[in-house]
């Protein structure tokens, strides 16, 4: 476990802040348009919340903080959680442009300070596929249990373990049974978006994929009350599943 989240952290270190200007614009770009439609910028994340003004929300594995920064315009009160520096070097830039304020603590999630943080959050949420970068889900969702006050909602959006079998959202990556426990090696999100030699540059990041029973157990067994599991469509198909959201209450 320590060693893969070593690797995933030289991955995401790498070329990530260049990446994000590229993609989404120098933080001061990307700020204007969260803060004209910040609700906008949570795309159907936002309906899993009851509310924001000073809610306390543990956003997990928060990349580049657009999220984050969108839940603190909106008045919540935001902790970051992520492994990499230069994410954290975006997103703090992209708050400071915004106007808003967020913490940002770069850690392995796994190794959350729970005599700081524990139930210290009204939500945990997360989203852009990140449960593939744990290898043992129960491990996880233990930890998110930690981090919330009682009566506490864990939002959890990810991918769908659909795309185990079919690469309906164009990662690149190879199917594998839908089945399968496997722990694989693979390239980094954003390495599909640069030329062939740049893209071999790129680190691997060591990745376990579930299916939706092992994702409903971890939740169930951690403790959790599941209240909902909703599925949505990929964006590159509505007729197919792309991703989903677990909506569960500690």
């Amino acid at each position: 476990m320590i060693e893969s989240s070593k690797q995933n952290k030289t991955a995401w270190e790498f070329n990530a802040y260049a990446f994000w200007v590229r993609e989404s614009g120098e933080p001061s770009e990307r700020a204007q348009k969260i803060m004209a439609d910040p609700m906008r910028s949570l795309r159907f994340h936002g309906q899993y919340f009851d509310g924001f003004e000073n809610v306390k929300v543990a956003n997990i594995c928060g990349s580049c903080g657009k999220k984050a920064v969108a839940l603190a315009a909106l008045g919540a009160d935001v902790t970051v959680f992520d492994i990499s520096e230069q994410n954290k070097k975006y997103a703090m830039e992209l708050a400071e442009a915004a106007g808003v304020s967020i913490r940002y603590e770069v850690c392995d999630v796994l190794e959350i300070d729970l005599e700081k943080y524990g139930e210290a959050f009204d939500a945990v949420f997360m989203e852009g596929g990140i449960l593939h970068y744990f290898h043992d889900l129960g491990v996880f969702m233990n930890k998110m249990h930690a981090l919330l006050k009682k009566g506490g909602k864990m939002i959890c959006s990810d991918f769908h373990p659909f795309t185990k079998i079919y690469d309906v959202l164009g990662f690149q990556q190879p199917a594998r049974g839908y089945f399968s426990t496997e722990i694989f090696e693979a390239e980094m999100p954003h390495a599909k978006f640069y030329d062939g030699e740049k893209r071999k540059t790129f680190p691997q990041c060591s990745l376990r994929k579930y299916n939706i029973s092992e994702i409903i157990n971890a939740v169930i067994c951690t403790g959790f009350t599941l209240r909902k599991f909703d599925e949505h469509p990929a964006w590159t198909n509505p007729g197919l599943p792309g991703e989903f959201t677990v909506l569960a209450e500690k």
